[in-house]
């Protein structure tokens, strides 16, 4: 299996696992992608409900958020985190703090959002689908930028920092491969 086919959201051939930093990056562009497409799923279905382009778009969105999200979360709580905690920098220190409540927060919106979209994949629409879709999209308020912004620069330079940090990039980008059935190269 490549980097580049068949899992959701591991379709950018740009970002490869030598560098991990930069597929943490990719992932958050297929966040924003799968939430603007559960945002416009949510416009449609009030006004098509549950069509067979609902059913897909429920579907993708689904299925992005139960197998690349969860992996890209914990590959952040594996390496992200010990980083950005074994820091001097307290900023960075409560923001590995936030990022872990952050992720508390989104996988509760998660289990709150899924069962609306198995729904709509039966083609039934949950009435409870705008209000579960909106809480899901704003536990992400802030999340992808406070990693973006600071943590993940916060964490490369301590990476890059540290004495064996090639070493720990290169184990960190095959551990991120094999949690995703990738054969490092």
């Amino acid at each position: 299996m490549s980097a580049t086919s068949s899992l959701p959201g591991l379709h950018s051939p740009a970002a490869g696992f030598d560098e991990p930093f930069e597929v943490l990056a990719a992932c958050h562009d297929r966040v924003r992608r799968s939430l603007d497409l559960l945002q416009r799923l949510v416009a449609h279905v009030d006004q098509h409900g549950a069509d067979a382009q609902a059913r897909d778009a429920a579907r993708d969105v689904a299925r992005y958020f139960n197998v690349a999200a969860p992996a890209h979360h914990e590959d952040e709580e594996r390496h992200v985190l010990p980083l950005l905690r074994a820091s001097a920098d307290a900023a960075l220190q409560a923001a590995a703090q936030r990022m872990l409540s952050d992720h508390e927060r989104i996988r509760a919106s998660w289990q709150a959002l899924e069962p609306a979209l198995q729904a709509l994949q039966r083609g039934e629409v949950s009435p409870a689908l705008p209000q579960v879709a909106q809480d899901f999209v704003q536990a992400h308020d802030g999340h992808l930028e406070l990693e973006d912004g600071l943590a993940f620069p916060g964490a490369r330079a301590q990476q890059e920092g540290a004495a064996d940090g090639e070493a720990q990039r290169e184990a960190m980008g095959r551990e991120m491969a094999t949690r995703r059935g990738v054969k490092p190269q």
